[in-house]
């Protein structure tokens, strides 16, 4: 049978559970990004049959918050989240007067396509993505500097990057030679 439900839901739902089972220790991050290539490289469902079959069902009630939506505050502070982390389909960072440098480039992405929207005020926000990401800016930016690096050619996952900034500076990049994790 071939993939018919919405575009990726299918994919987005043994995405789910496989998150989940990363998130519970079911899963080595290992074993959670080889099936989450061969989830996102299936034609058919039953490809995806097997993926799963030895984690417990997520319904979509039961699909953690954390997965669909996070929100990563800074108020007056600098905030730096890196390694092996969770993401959310929609995240939303947000900053007043502070520094967010989020690191995608290990996290674990819940999806083929995730919105990280960025709202800054007299802010600084870095956001270093997989090097085979494609990126799509559909923000705006007032009295700041708002530089994101576009696509790629590989077959990675997309990220939307929405929101505005007011005297601020937003940079998405794949390296991180023009700032600092720390």
């Amino acid at each position: 049978m071939t993939l018919t439900s919405g575009p990726d839901a299918d994919r987005d739902r043994v995405a789910a559970v496989l998150s989940e089972g990363l998130a519970t220790g079911r899963l080595t991050s290992v074993e959670h990004a080889d099936r989450l290539d061969v989830a996102y490289a299936a034609k058919t469902v039953g490809e995806l049959v097997p993926l799963t079959r030895d984690l417990p069902e997520v319904s979509a009630s039961n699909v953690p918050a954390a997965i669909e939506q996070q929100v990563i505050d800074s108020k007056f502070s600098k905030i730096v989240r890196k390694g092996r982390w969770v993401a959310s389909r929609n995240t939303r960072l947000s900053a007043r007067f502070g520094a967010l440098i989020i690191d995608l480039s290990d996290a674990v992405l819940p999806g083929r396509e995730i919105t990280i929207e960025t709202n800054a005020w007299f802010s600084k926000v870095i956001v270093r993505v997989p090097d085979n990401a494609h990126v799509i800016d559909e923000g705006a930016s007032i009295f700041g500097k708002r530089n994101v690096t576009g696509g790629s050619q590989a077959d990675g996952p997309l990220i939307r990057v929405t929101g505005s900034s007011k005297f601020s500076k937003v940079i998405v990049s794949r390296g991180k030679d023009d700032w600092n994790l720390h």
